[in-house]
């Protein structure tokens, strides 16, 4: 059996940590975010994102596989950028500004754009939800919350946890994460919930990209006892308080860590292929949770 580059030959055979690519008597479990090879604390130097081997920084890998110097990558291909927290502050403002326009406006703006399967409208005079056409109902309520202290504690969780993905998935990544993780938590809730129990928020999402941050962390070989420790947090709040859609937050869960293992796992080889096919396969299940529920409603 070949063994990986980088890999131990000699030695301890129950190792499983790399050796530095430079110093092959030094493990490792740090791996330079551009060219994916282990370095030693020795080689490591410090960047925007984790660490990066002298000869990426020096812009010439010598095998080929580091991007060029101009085109720095995070380990998920994501481009460097000035400001790495950029989507995760306009998420939150948008989240905040439409929260504002809710408090405005009133009921008649959130009962058009929260999730509903259906319900008759008395005031429209009409039957509305999913299950009549208004899919935009699975994206528009994942921006909508019910009150301050329900808004200001996903952007919290969304702030705390998003910061981290951003840097490393990129802006396309992590809108993607976003995005997805919120539908798949809404077709989730659409599929299992009452036809005429709405439903809105941004748990959904974060929970979607918390996934992604344990898949992330495991990639990194970081501790992950905290991430274990935060995740059986959230469970209990969410299967323990009422009131709370625990279909929208397992279901952006389950997504954050499909599209999140793709994004991370995906050979650089092959990466586009890997990235984009998790992320139709969340899309393609959103699809049929939700035509396997509107069938059953008409």
């Amino acid at each position: 059996m070949d063994q990986a580059p980088g890999s131990r030959q000699d030695g301890d055979a129950h190792s499983a940590l790399p050796v530095c690519y430079r110093h092959a008597d030094r493990e490792t479990g740090v791996r330079c975010t551009r060219c994916e090879r282990p370095i030693c604390p020795e080689c490591m130097v410090s960047a925007s994102v984790g660490f990066q081997c002298p000869e990426c920084v020096r812009g010439g890998s010598g095998t080929g596989h580091a991007p060029a110097a101009n085109q720095p990558r995070t380990l998920a291909g994501g481009a460097i950028v000035a400001d790495p927290h950029l989507v995760t502050k306009v998420l939150i403002g948008l989240c905040v500004a439409l929260y504002a326009v809710q408090y405005t406006v009133g009921d008649r703006f959130t009962d058009r754009f929260d999730l509903v399967g259906l319900v008759y409208m008395p005031v429209l005079g009409s039957m509305d939800g999913v299950a009549e056409g208004q899919w935009y109902r699975l994206l528009t309520s994942t921006f909508l919350h019910l009150d301050v202290i329900h808004v200001l504690s996903n952007m919290f969780s969304l702030w705390f946890i998003g910061r981290y993905v951003e840097e490393v998935f990129g802006r396309v990544r992590y809108v993607a994460l976003y995005v997805l993780s919120g539908l798949g938590g809404s077709a989730l809730a659409y599929l299992l919930d009452a036809p005429n129990q709405p439903s809105l928020g941004a748990s959904g999402a974060v929970f979607g990209v918390f996934g992604a941050l344990a898949v992330l962390m495991r990639r990194q070989r970081f501790d992950m006892r905290p991430v274990a420790a935060m995740l059986v947090i959230m469970l209990i709040m969410t299967f323990g308080r009422p009131g709370i859609s625990w279909e929208a937050h397992i279901g952006g869960l389950v997504a954050g860590v499909v599209i999140g293992y793709g994004m991370v796992h995906a050979p650089r080889e092959r990466r586009a292929l890997v990235q984009y096919g998790a992320c139709a396969l969340v899309l393609a299940a959103v699809v049929a949770l939700t035509l396997l529920r509107t069938s059953q409603l008409t």
